[in-house]
């Protein structure tokens, strides 16, 4: 019987194709994961707190203005470029030129940021390099494209050979002992080298030998009255990311960030299987979403729990081997991570509950609530943080984020008559873990919702 489905799968050529992307998409991920933690580790052991510290208060201070260079366009490009294939140099001149005004936009704004920092002016100089890479980052709309043809093997191609240049590139600078600013050059290198790649590959795919991108103000109106929610969203959940180091660099010193930064890493290094999870359950979820809600709320209710289930077991096993994990990667400089990380961990368990609810926000049509959450959690992030780490240094951090995570992940859900069976759905999950499956509560409150409806 399974053998049968497996050969009908196989057949089937809709099936095939959107398999071999994603394998694709998930190998580079893996790849990237591995590559980059190897390298990543050698840098910050070279590097050492302090410098590794700076470097990353750099990255994340960029980070906090990030979406005003991408202008929310990469969550609706895909979808315009499906829909509107023959208008591909429009859509795709358009956001080009919308991402390279954006991206100008946001050297502006950091320019004046700066002045309200007490960052000196090394600092400032590794923050300008870093964020100028962002310039190159307007070709990332050829992605976009080679997305929409379900293609991802060439960008995967292009990534690949971004990743081993740059990772080279890094090797070369610690054997040579080459200083910090440098490394942050290196931002620069790997966005131009993706960015070339990404014009290679859209010529010698697409058939054309020249640009023929074309600027619409209209065009460029439609996107951007389409993706300011998701600008709002992708702020917040920036800021969710980043606004933790920024003020742990300006409240203690950049040497704390780099112990903290060395915790957030081993556990974010994670998320690509989130990713990947709710990428293979999102065709079924919206299929049957149109046929069956009973259906449609059991499979969200089997994606929470292997999400769940996943999540749990990656943390209990960070949180037991923090100490160890840190001594063997990163070395004795870096032990201060070990308690960091033992809190931050359990992050991962509503990081995974977040990356799956967005499945129930777009197909429930809730993505203004979504963005909100985020918006909600960020503010309360800011808020603990100024007072857990002010009263309990980088391990209030650690608790501020594992809070704030919870309350927007999770907790949020409850309040709203909208979002209700979502947290129902998720604590249901979160029971599931010591095998409790006697809690029928989603299944009730949807044929309750139903029977009020008819």
């Amino acid at each position: 019987m399974m053998m049968n489905k497996l050969k009908t799968l196989k057949n089937h050529t809709g099936f095939m194709r959107y398999f071999k992307n994603t394998s694709w998409l998930l190998g580079e991920k893996i790849l990237r994961l591995v590559v980059g933690l190897f390298v990543g580790v050698w840098v910050a052991r070279y590097l050492g707190p302090e410098r590794f510290g700076l470097f990353s208060y750099a990255q994340s201070f960029v980070g906090l203005f990030a979406t005003i260079a991408t202008l929310g366009l990469d969550g609706i490009m895909v979808r315009e470029l499906v829909k509107n294939e023959a208008r591909r140099d429009e859509l795709i001149g358009t956001a080009f030129w919308l991402k390279l005004m954006g991206a100008v936009g946001m050297l502006i704004i950091l320019g004046i940021a700066v002045n309200f920092t007490s960052n000196d002016t090394f600092t400032n100089t590794l923050v300008f390099i870093i964020a100028s890479a962002t310039i190159f980052q307007s070709f990332n709309v050829i992605d976009f494209y080679f997305q929409s043809k379900v293609l991802s093997r060439y960008i995967v191609y292009v990534n690949i050979a971004s990743l081993f240049s740059s990772s080279l590139v890094k090797i070369a600078l610690i054997l040579y002992q080459a200083p910090l600013i440098a490394f942050a050059w290196v931002i620069v290198f790997d966005n131009s080298v993706l960015a070339l790649g990404f014009i290679y590959v859209y010529i010698k795919q697409s058939g054309v030998k020249f640009f023929h991108w074309t600027f619409s103000t209209q065009v460029a109106l439609e996107l951007l009255k389409d993706s300011w929610p998701l600008i709002i969203g992708g702020a917040a959940a920036t800021i969710y990311m980043r606004i933790d180091q920024v003020m742990i660099g300006n409240m203690i010193d950049k040497e704390a960030v780099g112990f903290y930064s060395v915790a957030t890493r081993l556990s974010e290094i994670w998320l690509f299987v989130t990713v990947a999870l709710t990428q293979s359950f999102s065709p079924s979820i919206t299929n049957a979403k149109k046929h069956d809600e009973i259906l449609y709320i059991s499979r969200i209710q089997d994606m929470y729990n292997i999400l769940i289930k996943i999540s749990f077991f990656i943390s209990i096993v960070i949180f037991f081997c923090a100490d160890k994990l840190i001594f063997l990667l990163y070395g004795t400089e870096y032990t201060a991570s070990a308690n960091i990380l033992e809190i931050y961990i359990w992050s991962t368990i509503f990081v995974y509950l977040s990356n799956g609810s967005w499945l129930y926000y777009l197909n429930e049509n809730l993505q203004k609530i979504a963005s909100m959450r985020l918006v909600l959690g960020a503010v309360i992030n800011i808020i603990l943080n100024l007072f857990f780490i002010r009263y309990f240094g980088l391990v209030g951090a650690a608790y501020a984020t594992l809070i704030s995570y919870g309350i927007s992940s999770y907790l949020i859900n409850f309040f709203f008559n909208k979002t209700k069976l979502n947290f129902f759905l998720q604590t249901q999950a979160i029971i599931n873990i010591i095998n409790i499956k006697t809690w029928r509560t989603p299944i009730k409150y949807l044929r309750g919702q139903q029977n009020g409806n008819k």
